[in-house]
């Protein structure tokens, strides 16, 4: 028998036992079985595979081989647990359970996939497929088109407005911005923005589009209320991809990927502003970009097969990590 006196002398041994049972837990989840947060994903396109790494410790923790060639863009669902990749060279996507880092489907869409889009209920995905010029709607639930959409002339990215009711489309070949009604699939609006435009990303509030004109040197801003283009700012040849950070209490600023000077722009991206307010050597040929959701950090994947990591309080590259051949497209996945 217990007394209440002794029942003291089993609550530090009780409650070591809790905290050795959740570590146990915790470890076994970080395996690969159960935990997905804190990571960054790495397209490399000329090594088939796609990188999955630790974002506290910047080591690869496993390097998926994908059955099809080029993979390029990436999207990930809100949970961190589902990865879709787009092979550029075989037109198929590839959707990769996280936990388990399995391939899980692959579903081919159309001649040169290029970069897709989750809807904001991750109901279904939209792919570019700049050989075909058109767009492809997958029903995620069973893992099949449903819907084919023509675009522009050489497709680039495609972005949805917050509500669902618009998607736009950059059409580099005929220099505008598509929009589409999601609900008709049929194109509303154009709007001319210059020459290539290639990414697109909403701003962190989902009032602005911002995009690059990959052709030029100029990074543009769409007004997504009333669909036209508000303003430009040059930022030097080739921009590619761009993600939103801060720093501590200031901005958000805009992180552009410049290919043609080797350097990650950074721009205030308050409206009304489009100032630069500093350039950030990185390795050659910078492409894609993802932010940390705090907008601590940056993730720069570059032609020297590195991801380069940025500290958005000191703009300096804390981290450089060796990863495949060609990188181009990455997320970030922190839960």
């Amino acid at each position: 028998m217990v007394t209440s006196k002794d029942s003291f002398k089993f609550i530090p041994m009780l409650l070591l036992a809790f905290l050795t049972a959740c570590a146990m837990v915790e470890s076994h989840g970080g395996g690969g079985t159960g935990k997905v947060g804190n990571r960054i994903y790495v397209a490399n396109q000329s090594a088939n595979t796609v990188s999955f790494i630790d974002a506290t410790t910047h080591a690869v923790i496993k390097t998926v081989q994908l059955d099809v060639k080029g993979p390029h863009d990436l999207a990930l669902t809100r949970d961190g647990r589902t990865l879709y990749v787009t092979t550029l060279l075989s037109g198929y996507v590839v959707v990769i359970d996280t936990a388990t880092f399995e391939i899980v489907a692959s579903i081919q869409t159309g001649n040169r996939c290029h970069s897709i889009a989750l809807t904001n209920d991750e109901r279904q995905l939209w792919v570019v497929n700049i050989g075909e010029n058109n767009v492809s709607i997958i029903d995620l639930a069973k893992l099949r088109i449903i819907g084919t959409a023509p675009v522009g002339r050489l497709p680039g990215h495609i972005r949805f407005s917050k509500d669902g009711r618009f998607a736009y489309v950059t059409s580099q070949k005929d220099e505008q911005v598509l929009v589409l009604d999601t609900s008709t699939l049929a194109a509303v609006k154009t709007i001319a923005v210059g020459k290539m435009p290639h990414f697109l990303i909403p701003s962190t509030d989902d009032k602005l589009l911002w995009g690059g004109n990959s052709g030029a040197n100029d990074v543009y801003v769409i007004d997504m209320a009333t669909n036209e283009r508000i303003g430009s700012i040059e930022v030097g040849a080739k921009p590619q991809h761009i993600a939103f950070g801060v720093r501590g209490m200031f901005g958000p600023f805009a992180y552009v990927a410049v290919q043609g000077t080797d350097e990650v722009v950074v721009i205030d991206a308050n409206p009304g502003s489009l100032k630069i307010v500093d350039r950030i050597k990185v390795g050659p040929k910078p492409n894609g970009v993802a932010a940390s959701p705090e907008g601590g950090r940056m993730y720069v994947s570059t032609g020297s097969d590195e991801l380069y990591v940025i500290d958005t309080a000191t703009h300096r590259v804390i981290a450089k990590i060796p990863i495949g051949i060609n990188p181009v497209g990455v997320a970030a996945s922190f839960y």
